[in-house]
């Protein structure tokens, strides 16, 4: 476990734990504990009276949590996903600040057993809690053609979707995918090497990856969520990894922001009264973290304040 936690390196862990504004006293919430490289961030900066709250959806992620953290006063912890936040009693009391580390973990993609990487032959899983919902193989076993092809082509922004959904559905009648190496090897074949230095199936396994997890869901109710819990002044800190994500995220803000809506073509919509504000634009990963952790290239944090 201990050796877990060393290779983990959190993303963005400076500029995230900073958008907090983390108050000695306030009360905190990281919704994707992982390896708890933010959570130690957070609560380095707490005194006696601070709280923090740990949430993730993986047992592994859990088991972390409680070995290091159940000890200490100051934190709760709680295995779910994070878009159940405000059924959990302990943010009843209000929230100054929500951490959101979207997307699969290193540790996550690491563990070759889980089926998140099409790097090593394993099941081809790819749930973030293996204890619930729907396997990758057991959803490829049962979607039609068409389902196939609308997750690999909405959530991975695959052109070739109906190409590889097609190779599936032909293949699985006498062969169902059950490894990673399986699917990894058959878009492989169907669509080839047309980019250099990028697997053809990386926009493939995010897809998949994203459906099993029901992952924008989980983000449209947990932002809902979070907000309702803030108290005024508190901060959302939320770092994405795919344009979807982040997209989401920037809506979200936005569409709180009172800012009036509309096209200019159409009369505009009357804004609704003002509940978030960005705060400063949106960041990204250092050209020395780039160095350090290749695996933040595609993150951007975005940080919002509730407003009275």
């Amino acid at each position: 476990m201990a050796e877990q936690v060393l290779r983990h390196i959190p993303v963005m862990l400076g500029e995230a734990v900073e958008g907090l504004a983390v108050q000695a006293g306030g009360r905190y919430l990281d919704g994707t504990f992982g390896r708890g490289g933010h959570a130690r961030a957070v609560l380095s900066r707490l005194g006696p009276d601070g709280r923090l709250l740990l949430m993730d959806r993986d047992p592994t992620a859990i088991a972390t949590a409680q070995a290091e953290f159940a000890g200490d006063p100051r934190v709760s912890i709680r295995h779910a996903n994070f878009s159940s936040l405000a059924e959990w009693d302990q943010t009843a009391a209000g929230l100054d600040g929500v951490l959101l580390d979207l997307g699969v973990s290193s540790p996550q993609l690491d563990e070759a057993a889980r089926g998140f990487s099409f790097m090593a032959d394993a099941p081809l899983d790819m749930r973030m809690d293996p204890t619930q919902g729907e396997s990758a193989a057991d959803f490829l076993a049962r979607a039609d053609e068409r389902e196939i092809a609308d997750v690999l082509w909405v959530y991975g922004e695959e052109r070739f979707s109906r190409k590889i959904a097609r190779a599936i559905v032909q293949d699985r009648a006498e062969h169902p995918l059950a490894r990673t190496s399986e699917l990894a090897g058959l878009i492989e074949r169907v669509i080839g090497r047309r980019e250099p230095g990028k697997h053809p199936a990386t926009r493939s396994f995010q897809a998949l990856r994203i459906r099993v997890n029901g992952e924008l869901d989980s983000l449209k109710h947990g932002l809902e969520a979070a907000l309702e819990r803030l108290n005024v002044g508190g901060r959302l800190s939320i770092i994405s990894f795919h344009s979807l994500e982040d997209r989401a995220v920037k809506l979200f803000i936005r569409d709180h922001s009172g800012r009036v809506q509309g096209s200019r073509r159409g009369p505009p919509i009357a804004a609704a009264p003002a509940r978030l504000a960005a705060v400063g634009k949106a960041q990204f990963p250092s050209e020395a973290e780039l160095a350090a952790n290749p695996r933040s290239r595609s993150a951007v944090l975005r940080v919002a304040e509730k407003l009275g």
